[in-house]
């Protein structure tokens, strides 16, 4: 068997690495461990179908892990596989294995990961970056086939990356991928339909049930806007208007203010006390707050068990 660090030694600007050749040496997990111990960033390494399960890529007592950045990692075997902080930011991991494979606080930040398998892989703390590698293609298509093809992808890897989460109890992770997921889907509707009018507002209102603290920012958006018809509008109390006049000093009409605030917040809730009353076209306002606060509400409590029973 030939020694490993023979190979690094001899290949010292990874030329052999990067010409793709590399995967027909007999000892090309040895091989690789010792280029790695050498600390230099692994660039551009060309490792198709590599059979490098079992490998041991961690860096001992150190903040950070090794790089094998920006390289090839179609079909790899990488089973077992110890890559605990390894970065491997840009690298093509399309169908790469990596069951049961430590990737803990790995860097896997614009990857292509379709079909990448994860069963029973530790994908705690993996840097995921913003958005996956199809998504950011298909953001830069110059065709609108190109980008519905790549919004197809994302959609696949979001879905596939979800149920690991799933699987794993990483609920934190699985809710943001369905968020994802159900975004791409949304982004594949013609630009002009009612199917993507409706996910764009369940979006902004719930970012699909995953985002409970949208619901509590749209309520407080809608009583706020409410009040302040109210205030211009006028209301009723014990028979006299109530509401913004000229007139008045700024007390009196930010009394007035805090009054329509008030009765926003009880129409909003559908409480309806009746110390106050609409009155004129702030009937109509009522009606319409106060169907937008039981949806709303309604909404927030669905919302909010999905989050809790996770």
């Amino acid at each position: 068997m030939s020694d490993p660090s023979h190979i690094v030694d001899s290949d010292t600007n990874d030329a052999l690495w990067q010409s793709g050749n590399a995967c027909s040496l007999t000892d090309l997990r040895e091989a690789l461990e010792c280029r790695a111990q050498t600390g230099n960033p692994m660039v551009g390494f060309i490792l198709p179908r590599a059979n490098l399960e079992g490998i041991n890529l961690v860096r001992p007592n150190a903040r950070q892990g090794y790089q094998l950045i920006d390289s090839d990692l179609y079909r790899a075997n990488l089973k077992n596989a110890h890559c605990f902080k390894l970065d491997f930011s840009g690298s093509s991991l399309m169908k790469a294995d990596f069951e049961y494979a430590n990737l803990h606080c790995a860097n896997l930040k614009g990857c292509n990961l379709l079909g990448t398998k994860f069963k029973h892989a530790k994908i705690e703390q993996v840097e995921w970056g913003e958005e996956i590698l199809q998504e950011q293609q298909a953001r830069e298509a110059e065709t609108h086939e190109a980008a519905m093809d790549l919004y197809e992808q994302a959609e696949e890897v979001y879905r596939h990356l979800r149920k690991v989460c799933e699987d794993q109890g990483l609920f934190e992770n699985a809710g943001r991928f369905f968020q994802k997921e159900m975004i791409m889907r949304r982004m594949q509707l013609p630009y002009i339909s009612f199917k993507r009018l409706i996910s764009k507002i369940v979006d902004l209102f719930c970012g699909y049930g995953e985002q409970p603290l949208r619901v509590i920012i749209f309520s407080l958006l809608v009583i706020l806007s409410f009040a302040t018809l109210y205030f211009f509008a006028g209301l009723s109390f014990s028979g006299e208007s109530l509401g913004f006049k000229t007139h008045l000093s700024i007390r009196e009409n930010v009394h007035a203010f805090l009054s329509s605030l008030y009765f926003s917040v009880v129409t909003f809730t559908t409480l309806g006390y009746g110390d106050l009353a609409p009155i004129g076209i702030a009937r109509g306002f009522a009606a319409l707050e106060a169907f937008i606060g039981s949806f709303t509400l309604a909404l927030f409590v669905v919302v909010f068990v999905k989050k809790m029973t996770r």
